[in-house]
């Protein structure tokens, strides 16, 4: 919980400011909308994902399984950039409001004179890259030591933030003028914001106001994703079975409503402790409470004693347990991403077999981080839009998998089937990811730039791998086609033809084969009947089922991502045993361009040339590559 907690509770050092500059004083009943949203809607989505998606693949996991083929290689493409968006945001953003809590700490002064000739672009790019990097250099010694400094860092932010929000809420009890002011300020219009209609109304006007903007808060939901990102490091009971995954749905669960429970009464206490006690000229623009509220409570910067130790060493206390959890975050993140890319590239053929190894993938993702801190100057407001999107989205896509897998799994009519509650919980993400698209759209630009890229190298990997042999083993549908199998094995230069039922009966096929490529009627011919099953996918364990129609054998083989591949797996397994077979071909009447095309989309095409290259990259040596023949 806290590893998920880094990220999650993290975002308490920079929503109640940004929460204010949203909604000015309505930010209390914009975050009760906000907590309903994170209990009601985003806990029983992913109560469900974590049932479905074990070893923490998530909502992209569960999509994956429902939407087969091209369809849904693209949509995890397209998921897998907005993923890249959250995570690798949280890490920037992170990075840059734990360097806002160190330059506006009033120690900051007492650093040496040369310090301060920097502008404070300069001093807060300087501080966020330096963190991002020591976040890589720890993440390359392992996961176990980021888990227990992120307990740590966790548990003392949260006691912290206890004394600091339930200190300024005692307080307000015995103050009740200041929720008065706060009252008639709100009754009155003065809500220090610009809203949509209207400056002011009864109570349906600011419920409706509070609708309307609290997705202007969505950073306060980022914690789920990265709740069940981090399943394949959670295990059950000591009792229960190692190899049950049970055990782990359920501690998940218990994970995500914790986690949301303490968020939710955090959020709720900030939201009213910072437009109660903070005046709204402090935190507004570039003011000494931006992006630190809290900090600026604990520092007693307001003028109010709210507790008779809140000053400048009990604030830079918590400035530094900030800073510390804040920096931390981009450990859910990369715990995320770590997670999250070997499953789905490499096992696609989209990446490098490298992609599956923790270190390399650390220094690569360190780069693009610091690449991305130096395109945003390190703000973190200008950040907030592309991290909302990336958050959103993934939600958003949590629960069309819900909705569809729901759907599937009822029975009767289609209005039975449909989970009409989960419905209303997608309508409200998609309204909330409109509704932040629209209004900060750098978000989406951010993310089709991961998209693209993610999309291209992909692309490029699939094409440069296509020579890969990408064969895992032979499943045999009985014991009789082993035997043949067997059989096959032994025969003495046996010729491969393949051959696509429904075009020409076997004799027909056999007799234009003997006479076109000059084969005596002594040489055997073995058939070989290749089905694609999906063509999309990268690796194949095709399964076997070898007949023998009078005297010729036919090898069927079915659920094959490539005719090429199984031809070519096919021949080099029996030359492992006898003398290598000749594989005969006729001549294509398509083009080269439209045939390459074929094959790397559909499996097909281009199949002589496939498997000559197939066979010569998993077989040097000359003298035992079964031969290619077009004739």
């Amino acid at each position: 919980m806290c590893l998920t907690g880094v990220d999650y509770f993290s975002t308490l050092g920079y929503q109640p400011s940004i929460a204010f500059e949203a909604t000015g004083l309505l930010a209390p009943l914009a975050t009760i909308v906000l907590i309903l949203v994170t209990l009601f809607g985003a806990l029983p989505v992913y109560r469900h994902v974590a049932a479905k998606s074990v070893h923490g693949g998530g909502s992209i996991a569960m999509l994956e399984a429902l939407v087969h083929g091209w369809t849904g290689k693209i949509m995890v493409l397209i998921l897998l950039g907005f993923a890249a968006t959250d995570f690798v945001i949280t890490k920037t953003l992170s990075a840059a409001d734990a360097a806002e809590h160190i330059l506006k700490n009033p120690m900051f002064t007492n650093l040496p004179a040369w310090v301060h000739h920097w502008s404070d672009q300069q001093q807060r790019m300087t501080m966020t890259m330096l963190m991002l990097i020591m976040l890589g250099a720890m993440f390359l010694r392992g996961f176990k030591e980021a888990i227990s400094a992120a307990v740590v860092i966790v548990g003392g932010y949260l006691a912290l933030n206890l004394v600091v929000i339930g200190g300024s809420l005692c307080w307000l009890l015995g103050h009740p003028e200041k929720v008065d002011a706060w009252r008639n300020n709100v009754a009155m219009g003065n809500w220090h914001f610009e809203p949509a209609f209207g400056s002011h109304g009864g109570f349906w006007a600011l419920v409706g106001l509070s609708l309307i903007y609290f997705p202007k808060l969505a950073l306060g939901l980022s914690g789920f994703e990265t709740g069940v990102a981090v399943m394949p490091l959670i295990r059950g009971d000591d009792s229960e079975d190692p190899h049950s995954t049970t055990g782990r749905v359920r501690n998940t669960r218990r994970l995500l409503l914790t986690a949301a429970l303490i968020m939710s009464s955090l959020l709720m206490g900030a939201s009213i402790v910072t437009t109660m006690l903070i005046q709204p000229e402090s935190l507004e623009g570039n003011g000494k409470a931006a992006n630190r509220a809290l900090a600026y409570i604990a520092h007693g910067e307001g003028g109010q004693p709210i507790l008779p130790f809140f000053g400048e060493w009990f604030g830079t206390i918590y400035d530094i347990s900030t800073v510390l959890i804040l920096g931390f975050a981009g450990a859910s993140a990369m715990a995320g991403l770590l997670n999250l890319v070997p499953q789905y590239l490499p096992r696609y053929g989209m990446a490098p077999e490298w992609a599956r190894a923790v270190r390399p993938l650390v220094m690569l993702l360190t780069v693009i981080n610091l690449g991305v801190t130096w395109l945003f100057n390190a703000d973190v407001k200008a950040q907030a839009g592309a991290y909302a999107t990336g958050v959103l989205m993934l939600m958003s896509s949590a629960c069309v998998a819900t909705v569809i897998d729901h759907y599937r799994g009822n029975t009767g009519s289609w209005l039975r089937r449909v989970p009409w509650g989960y419905v209303l919980i997608a309508i409200v993400f998609f309204y909330t990811t409109a509704v932040n698209v629209i209004e900060r759209p750098e978000g989406l630009k951010i993310a089709s730039f991961f998209i693209l890229a993610i999309a291209a190298s992909s692309l490029i990997s699939r094409a440069r791998r296509s020579t890969e042999l990408r064969f895992d083993r032979f499943q045999f549908v009985d014991a009789h086609s082993k035997l043949l199998w067997d059989t096959l094995k032994h025969l003495e230069f046996p010729v491969l033809v393949p051959h696509r039922p429904g075009r020409r009966d076997l004799e027909a096929k056999e007799n234009s084969i003997r006479e076109r490529h000059r084969l005596g009627p002594d040489v055997p011919i073995v058939f070989i009947e290749a089905e694609v099953g999906d063509p999309s996918e990268f690796t194949q364990t095709p399964q076997i089922e070898v007949v023998q129609v009078e005297e010729r054998f036919v090898i069927s083989v079915r659920y094959c991502a490539s005719i090429a591949h199984a031809l070519a797996a096919i021949a080099l397994e029996l030359s492992r045993f006898g003398a290598p077979p000749e594989i005969h071909f006729g001549w294509s009447h398509e083009s080269p361009l439209s045939v390459s095309a074929s094959f790397l989309l559909f499996g097909e095409g281009n199949v002589p040339w496939m498997v000559r290259e197939l066979i010569r990259k998993a077989q040097p040596d000359s003298d035992k590559q079964p031969r290619v023949v077009v004739g």
